[in-house]
């Protein structure tokens, strides 16, 4: 992935944001549950009310708390506390209060003002171990002298005066033991009894609760929205940063690969090229618009989850422990399994891609050959290769799955039981238990995540290691560093001086020792046995190879100082066979000159013989091209192959082997038009045919890569044996003459 990394310089932005906007979600995500456990715990269980110290106490209840306070913690208390006293507030404040607290009108009542946070805090926990005091010392009382039934004021009178009659160890005792209690169990305690004390004060408890569970609520419901807000900014940062790379990687990859010579197509191959381009890109995307989410979003939440967990319960952190190894040990077991599978996944893509675009593209001969059987068990083998390497791994992930869901099971139930325990011995709370179930399994799930990028980082780091090798490997023809250019009036001369060349690897040359001049407003024709060079010494020519010794000139300069996009816009090169690309007939002719009128379009056409179907058609110029020029016949792509190179007008024509397709009389009509569009230009024929060359001006014959034979037709069938063979096998005498 190192060697993309430019790629993703520019999405920088995106990718710092989705990191920023993970974090806010996991934030929330990790209090959602805390939030939860709120509404069961203070919500449901404790109505509404969380305060150990009451906001307002009456004097007999302040009296009776205070006498299961230790010395400081009396001292604490009083401190906190002051009279609600009618002179010392308004009239609406007194009426706002007496409505709140209706019992404090007619009754001495105390209210809750801490100086400062500490004070405050050491109230709530003086008032949590007096709560619990009590609650120790009341235990062993009578129903009606404990105030279990009601609390209210004469209950808690009758208490003032059995604990005034009580020995102080017995209430020492109580002190001593609530001291020694965790701080939660206190809490609990104490709410209750402040419930009691907001009762006998006639306070509308059940507006309390309400009133906490939709305030709670409301903060559930606003995260829950924030939660989606970041989770469709994370999915649009994360989408611009994978698509926006992986549109630059097709792009690069595109204009790379166009520059290619054979060399370098038959280093990768078109299938692997295709495939390299497409899947392996859409490889790598995943990585950067799910794989980069998974690894920054996974951590956050799994340390979040095991803080938040341990803060809930930090006696069960072993259950946490006993998940994380078991859930490392599954994920461990099947990648080791799955991934030497996933390594070679693209190679089979590959595979399955070149099967399939051979049979395509040779549909025609394996059915002329009968071969359909055949290349079916090819494309089979090919296609089971890939499916079974798909289903092992696909299996192995599937078979994961469910034993992931056993293990988040089996940890929920292993919490529930022994949460319960601790419920019952009151060492934690029912909400407490869920919101550990809850960060459990956001823990659990950060460990599934992070297993799903161990599949992803593998994948695309062999993608990414595909794509640089696209990337990195650059055409063996390039323009020079120090370039050349053409007179503004290019003339078209065409020189050869003493040209080898060998192919990428081969030990002999395929041409030696090639000299000639292809003059403006002459014919150069080319003929030879079959792989004597001819198609290789054109493609010499646009600089499709370079030679390997020697040069080539063009009006005097060496074709290798030239840019080679000046070089090819002096050049009208029409291949072998005719290839159309998908449009119509105007379109594939205005890729000679994407500027040229229909007059100028039409005219061209008319050279190459084209307008002979062009003019039957309902559509005419403006009729379909489908893929590759399949709707028409090879003649047909022929001639309007040749029709486009006309339209751009260049100073040099290239026929390689181009009429071999038509027709003799079509073949030649189109040589006799040929002459009006091609007479100030140097023109050179590849030819198989004497019939389609020997009016030429300069027929220069190749066997083995060498030339044996150059002069005109007359000339060579005097002096050139090899020449004079192939006239007499294709023509007769009365021809030849």
């Amino acid at each position: 992935m190192t060697k993309l990394k430019k790629y993703v310089k520019p999405y920088l932005g995106f990718a710092l944001a989705m990191v920023i906007l993970l974090f806010c979600q996991s934030v929330v995500d990790l209090n959602l549950p805390k939030l939860m456990s709120d509404i069961v715990n203070v919500g449901i269980q404790q109505g509404g009310i969380n305060e150990a110290a009451p906001e307002v106490i009456s004097a007999p209840a302040l009296e009776l708390m205070e006498r299961f306070m230790s010395t400081d913690d009396r001292a604490a208390a009083e401190s906190c506390y002051v009279k609600a006293d009618k002179a010392d507030m308004d009239e609406d404040a007194w009426e706002s209060f007496t409505r709140r607290w209706p019992a404090a009108a007619e009754s001495e009542t105390f209210k809750f003002e801490p100086t400062d946070n500490d004070a405050e805090a050491q109230t709530e926990l003086a008032f949590s171990r007096a709560a619990y005091a009590l609650m120790e010392f009341s235990k062993n009382l009578p129903a009606e002298s404990s105030g279990k039934n009601a609390m209210n004021e004469e209950s808690i009178l009758k208490l003032l005066a059995v604990v005034d009659s009580m020995p102080q160890e017995k209430i020492d005792e109580a002190v001593n033991t609530a001291a020694s209690m965790p701080e939660s169990v206190l809490n609990q305690t104490a709410v209750i009894l402040t419930k009691g004390f907001y009762t006998q004060l006639g306070a509308d408890t059940g507006a309390m609760q309400t009133s906490y569970i939709l305030k709670v609520g409301g903060k559930m419901l606003l995260m829950t929205l924030l939660l989606a807000c970041f989770a469709i900014g994370v999915g649009f940062c994360s989408s611009k940063l994978g698509t926006g790379v992986a549109r630059d990687l097709r792009r690069d990859i595109f204009a790379n690969v166009s520059g290619f010579t054979n060399n370098e197509y038959d280093k990768f191959g078109t299938a692997s090229l295709i495939t390299r381009s497409t899947n392996d890109i859409m490889q790598v995307r995943g990585l950067l618009s799910m794989g980069l989410r998974t690894m920054f979003y996974a951590p956050i939440i799994g340390i979040g989850g095991t803080i938040m967990a341990l803060s809930k319960s930090p006696s069960m952190a072993w259950i946490i422990a006993l998940a994380g190894i078991l859930i490392f040990g599954i994920i461990f077991v099947m990648f080791t399994v799955a991934m030497p599978k996933f390594k070679i996944m693209q190679k089979l893509v590959d595979k399955l891609n070149l099967v399939s675009r051979e049979n395509l593209s040779g549909m025609m001969v394996i059915r002329a050959f009968a071969n359909q059987e055949f290349e079916e068990e090819r494309f089979d083998k090919a296609n089971k290769a890939l499916a079974d390497n798909n289903l092992f791994v696909y299996r192995a992930m599937a078979t994961m799955m469910p034993v992931m869901m056993f293990v988040m099971n089996a940890v929920s139930l292993l919490i529930v039981w022994v949460g319960g325990h601790q419920i019952a011995e009151a060492t934690m709370q029912v909400g407490d238990m869920m919101a550990f179930i809850q960060y459990t399994m956001q823990i659990i799930m950060s460990f599934l995540m992070i297993s799903m990028v161990f599949v992803m980082v593998p994948r695309a780091a062999v993608s990414a290691n595909r794509i640089a090798e696209v990337l990195e490997c650059h055409s063996s023809v390039e323009d020079a560093e120090e370039t050349e250019h053409l007179p503004e009036d290019v003339k078209g001369v065409i020189e050869f001086k003493d040209v080898s060349f060998h192919y990428e690897g081969a030990g002999e040359n395929v041409l030696e020792h090639i000299s000639f001049t292809a003059r403006p407003g002459e014919t150069t024709a080319f003929i030879g046995s079959t792989g004597s060079g001819k198609s290789t010494l054109v493609n010499l020519i646009p600089r499709f190879y370079d030679v390997s010794s020697g040069s080539i000139c063009l009006d005097g300069v060496d074709i290798r100082k030239l840019p080679q996009k000046e070089l090819r816009a002096n050049i009208g090169y029409v291949p072998q066979s005719g290839v159309l690309f998908s449009g119509d007939i105007r379109s594939n002719l205005r890729y000679g000159d994407e500027n040229a009128d229909d007059e100028s379009l039409y005219k061209a056409a008319e050279v190459a013989q084209a307008t002979e179907f062009i003019d039957k058609l309902p559509d005419g110029l403006s009729t379909a091209i489908s893929q590759g020029g399949t709707n028409v016949s090879g003649g047909q792509r022929q001639r309007l192959s040749i029709a486009r190179a006309l339209v751009k007008k260049a100073p040099v024509y290239i026929f390689d082997d181009t009429f071999s397709a038509l027709d003799f009389k079509t073949d030649a009509k189109l040589r006799q038009a040929l002459k009006s569009c091609t007479e100030n230009a140097a023109t050179l024929i590849v030819a198989q045919r004497v019939s389609t060359i020997m009016h030429a001006q300069q027929i220069i014959v190749l066997d083995e890569g060498r030339i044996v034979g150059i002069g005109t037709h007359k000339e060579l069938l005097e002096n050139c044996k090899e020449y004079r063979e192939i006239a007499e096998s294709q023509l007769s005498k009365e021809e030849l003459a």
